[in-house]
């Protein structure tokens, strides 16, 4: 990802206008010094009336507008800079975020990402609206003004170019701990608006069980940690004010004492000179003084975007399903290498270690007792949770690669509880396929999975309304629906979870059928426990304990593994 330098340098135009402005302003801050101290030394050294001074009066004035016209003009340029940077960043994260939201909803909070969104992109403001045009009126008018105090009196310019590099050297001091402190800032923020919008999504939950006090000191805690961090980069910026602005006074002092002594005890300098120095040299300072200020919150700008580059780093340019070594008429190869996952850093239970391949239209089951983690890795193979470590490779690709629709758009993943929605049976169906899907595909769809007699024999077939959550419906009749989801997706991968537990031995056979039906296009992955389920599998993984501890045929793991076998004979009656 390029950096705020290098966004800043894409707006060439914009950069060379603030070049072009901030010439203009020093001309006119040099011009208001002349015209200041010529009507002063013509008022009271030449005693010159007031009706001759009038035309500087006005040129004096109308320099004084120039030079507020102009840096009215640098600020505006860095506010429309800023404004474009800033819709790009939300618009890249809006688009990370919309490109994979399963995964995103997952990786952190949603109250983080909102934060991130909104705060973290508006503390780059400053970099452009602020620094940068603060960053060419500090590069261009002191140069400017010390040519001009170079060529009236060289002592004072000396005593410049002596004192002012102490402003950039400290002021880079304090830039770097101002950024080390506004990314915890930043971090210390995103954390308590992930809490407190988490909380506020589940206070009726917390409420029944009695946790709302303990999320209530929780959101305390976070508070006064932001509080905390933000007072600490705030007295970073009074730190740096007051030592700027001693560093200032104190050089302006030096200049000061040096056109006394050579005006009062050596009489060698003209008092127009020595007033003029006296006007130069604090625009000189404040101009690096400014910029100290504005390198400042430009420090705190740069550990904003530091924040954003690491929500920005997982983000890559996705591969459509039809893209490269995927196409819609073969399943892809799928490796899963050195994969684990963890509920969380305190959760006992973790996948460890998998290293599984898959080929293209192979029927694999995934067996073992309760609690082993045969489900866990069915979500892991389908996307719906993110790896602690290793990779999924799809045809030696990694499926990172791929956008997240494309991925869904080629599986289908059919729980023990599908979800129905509140609408017509059609409608259900069409949730599986695409927009395009006609009532003919519905029909076919669900002729393939069994359900077409029953929906037929309804007064209103197809568009009859079922409840939410398919209520009106068994247990059966929602698979069958499901399956009928699937078969109108015609997706490459199928993933099963037990899908004929606690279903009758006819409507098990209806989706046994259809299931068979369903491999012939695809590859097939069943997390099941049922003999006639796993036996005929191309590839039974079985497992304990989050690992893999035998694969192969049924026939292989009878003779291979005592544990297999002993579950099976189980089943058998023991026989």
């Amino acid at each position: 990802m390029i950096g705020l330098k290098d966004m800043a340098k894409k707006q060439k135009e914009k950069l060379i206008l603030l070049d072009f402005f901030a010439i203009l302003s020093g001309t006119s801050t040099i011009g208001q010094s002349y015209l200041f101290v010529t009507i002063v030394n013509r008022i009271f050294l030449k005693n010159d009336s007031f009706f001759e001074i009038i035309p500087l009066l006005f040129g004096l004035l109308a320099v004084l507008f120039a030079r507020t016209f102009f840096h009215y003009l640098s600020g505006r340029i860095g506010i429309r800079m800023a404004s474009k940077v800033k819709r790009d960043l939300r618009n890249s994260l809006l688009h990370k975020f919309s490109t994979n939201p399963v995964q995103t909803s997952i990786q952190g909070q949603s109250g983080q990402k909102v934060s991130v969104m909104m705060d973290v992109v508006d503390e780059v403001d400053s970099y452009f609206s602020n620094y940068i045009p603060q960053l060419f009126q500090a590069s261009i008018i002191p140069i400017m003004i010390l040519f001009v105090i170079f060529t009236e009196h060289v002592a004072t310019g000396v005593i410049i170019l002596i004192t002012a590099p102490f402003i950039p050297i400290f002021m880079m001091v304090i830039g770097f701990k101002t950024k080390d402190k506004t990314e915890e800032q930043l971090d210390k923020m995103s954390a308590f608006s992930g809490k407190f919008l988490d909380t506020l999504q589940g206070l009726t939950t917390l409420k029944l069980f009695g946790q709302s006090v303990e999320q209530k000191e929780a959101i305390r805690k976070g508070s006064l940690g932001f509080r905390e961090a933000t007072m600490d980069v705030l007295k970073v910026a009074f730190q740096n004010s007051l030592a700027l602005e001693f560093i200032s006074m104190l050089s302006i002092g030096l200049v000061a004492l040096e056109v006394a002594l050579r005006m009062i005890v050596f009489q060698d300098l003209s008092f127009y000179t020595g007033f003029l120095m006296l006007v130069l040299a604090p625009e000189f300072y404040t101009k690096l003084r400014d910029l100290g200020s504005a390198f400042h919150t430009g420090r705190g700008s740069m550990g904003a975007f530091k924040r954003l580059e690491y929500e920005l780093a997982s983000s890559v340019q996705p591969v459509e399903w039809g893209e490269g070594c995927l196409n819609s008429t073969t399943p892809p190869t799928i490796e899963l290498c050195r994969v684990e996952f963890s509920y969380g850093e305190d959760d006992t239970f973790s996948l460890k270690n998998i290293n599984v391949l898959i080929r293209p239209f192979e029927q694999v089951a995934i067996v073992g007792k309760t609690g082993s983690g045969k489900t866990t890795l069915l979500h892991v193979i389908a996307g719906l949770v993110p790896l602690s470590k290793g990779e999924v490779l799809l045809n030696e690709s990694p499926r990172k690669l791929y956008s997240e629709k494309a991925w869904f758009d080629g599986i289908s993943y059919i729980s023990q509880d599908p979800y129905l929605f509140s609408g017509t049976i059609a409608e259900n169906i069409a949730v599986g396929g695409n927009t395009s899907a006609t009532r003919e595909d519905i029909m076919e769809a669900a002729q393939k999975a069994g359900i077409s007699r029953l929906v037929e024999s309804l007064r209103n077939g197809y568009d009859t309304p079922i409840g939410e959550a398919g209520r009106g419906l068994s247990g059966g009749e929602r698979q069958r629906i499901a399956i009928a989801r699937a078969f109108l997706k015609n997706p490459s991968i199928i993933l099963f979870d037990e899908p004929t537990t606690g279903l009758d031995l006819q409507t098990e056979r209806i989706l046994q059928s259809s299931m068979k039906e369903l491999s012939k296009k695809s590859t097939v992955i069943t997390v099941a426990h049922r003999l006639h389920t796993i036996k005929n599998a191309d590839m039974i993984l079985f497992m304990d304990n989050g690992e893999i501890i035998a694969s192969g045929t049924h026939n292989e793991l009878l003779k291979s593994n005592e544990t297999y076998r002993n579950m099976v004979s189980v089943q058998q009656g023991g026989l």
